[in-house]
C-alpha cells in the first residue's frame, strides 16, 4: 500500500511542519473530508440565483449546488449558469432558487454533502469514489469531463526526472485527481517508498516552488501549462499514462433524489445541451472560461480541449477511467470498500 505522509496545507522553510493534533486529525479525514485550516474550512462563495416565484415538488423550492475551483464553475455545468440555461430549464422543473458554493478541494465538497449542506456536486473522480466507498448515500448522475490532464511540475534548477526525484519531497492538493496521479506515477516508477508526499494547495504552489520549498507540485490541468510557461520544468503528465488521467463528475445525494425522482434526466439533459452550446460556440466559451480563472486564453485552450466535455452523460472513455481510478483507490486501501459503478450511477429511465 502507498504511504500518505501529510504536509502542512502552507508549506515554508521556516513552518514546514503542522502540528501533530492537526496532523493526526487530517491524516484521518483528508480524503473525504476537509482539514480545518485556512481556507480550506468551508465554501468559498455563495451565490443564489432566483429563478421565479414557482415551487418545487415535495417542498424543496432551492438547488443546492456545490463546485470545485477558484473562481466560477466553468464547463458545462458553468455555461449552463453563464448561458441562462441551467435558470430556464430549473424553472420549467419547479425550482425557485439555485445556490452556488464555491469549494477549494473535493474533500471540502465532501464534507458538504455529508452535512447535508448540499443537493449536488462537481467534483473530481477520487474524492467522489472515496466518499462513496465509505458508505455515503450518493448517486452518479454524469461524467462531465473525462482525461483530464495532471502535471508533474519540478521548481527551477531542480530535478528534471523522475529518478531525481528519490529522497525529494513532492506537493499536491491531496485528495484530488491530481493526487491520485501523483500516487499512481511514483507506483509505475516503483518509487512510492523513496519520495515524501504532502498536501498543498493548488493556490500555494508557484509560490511553494519558487522558494524550493518542494522539488515538485502535482497540479492541475491548467496550472501546469502555466507554471511551464513561466520556467518551471515539466517532468512529467498523465497524458504519457494510460490510465492516470482525471474525470469530473455530477453527484447527487440519495435523500435529495428520493424527493426529486425526474432531477437526473432534467439536469443531464441541462448539461447536454450546454456541452453542445459550448462547442458551438467555442471561442466564446474560451474567452468565459479565461475570464472566470485569470488565466491566458492560449494556457486556457491547451488545458481545456473540448473533446474531453462530454455531450452524454457517460461517455465509454470516462466510464472505462473511471473504473480504472476506483480500481486503484481500492487497491491502494485509498478507497474504503469497492462498488460496482453500475449500482452508483442513476438509472434515469427507472425514475
Amino acid at each position: 500500500m502507498l504511504s500518505l505522509t501529510l504536509g502542512t496545507s502552507s508549506i515554508s522553510k521556516n513552518k514546514f511542519t503542522s502540528k501533530l493534533s492537526t496532523s493526526v486529525a487530517c491524516i484521518l479525514l483528508l480524503l473525504t473530508t476537509a482539514c480545518s485550516q485556512g481556507e480550506t474550512k468551508s465554501a468559498q462563495s455563495i451565490e443564489a440565483v432566483n429563478v421565479n416565484n414557482a415551487v418545487a415538488s415535495n417542498n424543496i423550492s432551492t438547488l443546492r449546488i456545490g463546485y470545485v475551483g477558484n473562481s466560477e464553475p466553468t464547463g458545462s455545468l458553468g455555461w449552463a449558469k453563464k448561458k441562462g440555461i441551467l435558470e430556464r430549464e430549473l424553472k420549467k422543473a419547479g425550482f425557485k432558487n439555485i445556490t452556488f458554493a464555491r469549494f477549494p478541494n473535493g474533500p471540502n465538497l465532501n464534507e458538504a454533502l455529508v452535512a447535508g449542506q448540499l443537493d449536488v456536486g462537481s467534483l473530481g473522480d477520487t474524492p467522489a469514489i472515496v466518499l462513496k466507498a465509505r458508505g455515503q448515500e450518493t448517486r452518479l448522475l454524469r461524467i462531465s469531463q473525462f482525461n483530464t490532464t495532471a502535471w508533474l511540475v519540478a521548481k527551477k534548477n531542480g530535478p528534471r526526472s523522475l529518478a531525481e526525484l528519490k529522497g525529494q519531497t513532492i506537493a499536491t492538493q491531496k485528495g484530488s485527481y491530481m493526487h491520485r496521479y501523483l500516487l499512481g506515477l511514483l507506483a509505475e516508477a516503483k518509487i512510492s517508498k523513496d519520495v515524501k508526499v504532502v498536501h498543498l494547495m493548488t493556490t500555494e504552489a508557484k509560490a511553494a516552488l519558487e522558494r524550493g520549498d518542494v522539488a515538485a507540485f502535482a497540479t492541475s490541468s491548467d496550472l501546469g501549462p502555466y507554471l511551464k510557461s513561466q520556467g518551471f520544468p515539466v517532468i512529467d503528465s498523465s497524458a504519457n499514462h494510460q490510465g492516470l488521467s482525471g474525470t469530473s463528475l455530477v453527484v447527487a445525494t440519495e435523500s435529495f433524489l428520493a424527493k426529486q425522482p425526474d432531477f437526473p434526466q432534467k439536469f443531464n439533459a441541462i448539461l447536454t445541451e450546454a456541452a453542445k452550446d459550448l462547442k458551438a460556440n467555442s471561442e466564446e466559451y474560451y474567452q468565459y472560461h479565461a475570464q472566470v480563472t485569470k488565466y491566458p486564453l492560449d494556457i486556457i485552450k491547451v488545458s481545456f480541449p473540448l473533446k474531453q466535455v462530454s455531450e452524454e452523460p457517460l461517455p465509454a472513455d470516462g466510464v472505462k477511467l473511471l473504473e480504472g481510478t476506483k480500481k486503484f483507490l481500492v487497491s491502494q486501501g485509498l478507497a474504503k470498500s469497492d462498488f460496482k459503478l453500475t449500482d452508483w450511477v442513476v438509472n434515469e429511465q427507472k425514475r
